[in-house]
């Protein structure tokens, strides 16, 4: 079914069948695992140990690894602190593995910028790479079963990626790779066996604390990531506050929270090649080998500008997301695809449940507002049915987007109770797309179509349609010569299908050539009078 807005929508459809919470059950529970569940990790303050001290030169030529790993070593063994970035300075290293109760802090006019040689992120750790478990280079920035740990500072991490260094493993050479990985996973190969790195062109991820507790990443800009750029993976109590994520290569995803729980992504701004912040939890197979959800992610005061989608559950959801929240955020950009989106098909599978979202103004996106879709990369087919339920939108105000809803569920995997309240959709191009959704509610919601202009090649056709006709109705019932003197000859305009023909038929040209430099134009006549003849 696809349905039609009316410029003013105010109807209620029942709730059939659809548990979970109602919306003002939902903030009160954001509510209670901000205030008892997530809690940024604490850090001596008399512990500061600086890079510098352990040889590292902020002259974006000497290799910092070194100093990086002995600073944090150090510092963790002696109890935990600050490992300091010197100011006013460029520090070029390799991977940084931080340990328990290590804040790395990078103050506000230095850089960490990361080698480009693959090779120094080796050994192998495990990882997950697009919500399959692996093998792989190290993350720029990893963490392994550890807790309290932060990024902090205004300082600017850079991953160094670009258009001849990492990013054009995407095209092409990273598909054997990815089609082993998937494989593998398929035919549940045991993690440790799942060995990529060198030869297999599986880019890393920039920021990735993996099964850890109690993370921190507060105050930093990042830009020029590999692959995805914040990734805490497995991870328990997230904090993302005040960061700039300004990254347009491909895969870009700015904050990716997979199968973590009580996550707050809050004051931060992203401007990515892929979704701003997306919410996953495994891919396919591999993600119901592990079935651990992502629960409890709140999202506010944030700013999405370029992007495929401004808050995304999908589309690994294999073990599900729960709890989902964006409140008094901004998203605005001709380049932002979709403003909220939940992504799956029926290979992936998974569940998005308990999505709420409030006071969120867009100013523009480039195709929807509101986007449910599971058909992701054309799948329709598959063992395992995507779901999404329980899904509350209030107080949201799009001015410019393609549709303002485009929900397309399956046949056989509806989407059910989808509550849309005092929202505002302005400056819409194209009707509503609402197809296999059970429980939708909309009211209050002012929906604003654009008057139709057709596209100039709309415009062309059109054009060059209605002189088809003129030209047809002039062969047919003109009877009389129209003659026209041009520098190449003589038209006869009474005739300009046949006119046409005989130019791109090859059987003569665009009017009677003139050999003489005298030349008089015949009676009308005369050649009435030859047509006659002829």
């Amino acid at each position: 079914m696809r349905h039609h807005g009316l410029l003013f929508l105010s109807f209620i459809v029942p709730l059939l069948g659809v548990a979970g919470m109602t919306a003002e059950e939902g903030w009160a529970h954001a509510e209670k695992v901000l205030r008892e569940h997530i809690q940024a990790p604490a850090f001596p303050t008399d512990a500061d140990r600086s890079i510098a001290d352990f040889g590292a030169v902020g002259d974006g030529k000497t290799d910092c690894t070194e100093a990086f790993r002995n600073a944090i070593a150090l510092c963790s063994s002696s109890g935990g602190g600050r490992v300091v970035v010197p100011s006013d300075g460029v520090y070029l290293t390799g991977p940084i593995v931080l340990k328990s109760n290590v804040n790395l802090h990078i103050p506000e006019t230095s850089t960490i910028r990361f080698k480009q040689d693959p090779k120094a992120y080796l050994p192998l750790v495990r990882s997950r790479w697009e919500g399959v478990e692996l093998m792989n280079y190290s993350p720029l920035i990893y963490a392994y079963r550890e807790e309290n740990i932060a990024i902090t500072g205004g300082g600017t991490l850079d991953g160094n990626a670009n258009a001849t260094v990492w990013w054009p493993w995407k095209w092409g050479p990273q598909d054997a790779g990815r089609d082993r990985l998937f494989q593998m996973a398929e035919d549940n190969v045991l993690v440790q066996k799942r060995l990529f790195g060198e030869g297999h062109y599986l880019r890393p991820n920039f920021i990735e604390p993996f099964k850890c507790q109690n993370v921190l990443i507060e105050g930093v800009k990042i830009i020029n990531s590999p692959m995805w750029v914040i990734h805490p993976t497995f991870c328990t109590n997230v904090i993302v506050r005040s960061v700039t994520v300004d990254s347009h290569g491909p895969n870009n995803d700015g904050c990716d929270p997979d199968s973590c729980k009580d996550v707050l992504i809050e004051n931060s701004s992203f401007n990515t090649g892929d979704d701003c912040v997306a919410v996953k939890s495994g891919r396919g197979d591999d993600g119901r080998r592990v079935n651990i959800p992502s629960v409890n992610v709140i999202m506010r005061n944030c700013t999405m500008k370029d992007g495929h989608g401004g808050l995304v559950a999908g589309s690994e959801i294999a073990a599900g997301v729960r709890n989902l929240y964006a409140e008094d955020c901004h998203w605005d950009s001709p380049n932002l695809r979709y403003g909220l989106r939940i992504k799956s098909n029926p290979l992936f599978g998974g569940e998005a449940e308990n999505v709420f979202v409030r006071n969120v103004w867009m100013k523009q996106v480039e195709r929807a507002a509101i986007r449910v879709n599971f058909k992701y990369e054309r799948v329709e087919d598959g063992p395992h049915m995507p779901s999404a339920s329980n899904i509350f939108v209030e107080n949201v105000t799009s001015e410019r987007s393609q549709y303002a809803l485009q929900l397309e569920a399956l046949s056989d995997a509806w989407a059910t109770g989808i509550s849309i309240t005092n929202s505002t959709f302005l400056n819409v191009q194209r009707p509503n797309v609402i197809e296999f959704v059970d429980g939708l509610v909309l009211e209050g919601v002012d929906i604003q179509f654009v008057p139709y202009r057709p596209s100039g090649s709309i415009l062309l056709f059109g054009f060059a349609l209605l002189l088809c006709g003129v030209a047809y109705i002039v062969e047919k019932y003109v009877h009389r010569a129209i003659l026209v003197k041009t520098p190449l000859g003589v038209l006869d305009l009474s005739k300009p299908i046949t006119f046409v023909q005989n130019i791109f038929g090859g059987k003569g040209s665009m009017g009677t050539q003139v050999e003489s430099t005298h030349f008089e134009m015949p009676t009308r006549d005369a050649v009435e009078e030859e047509r006659l003849v002829s």
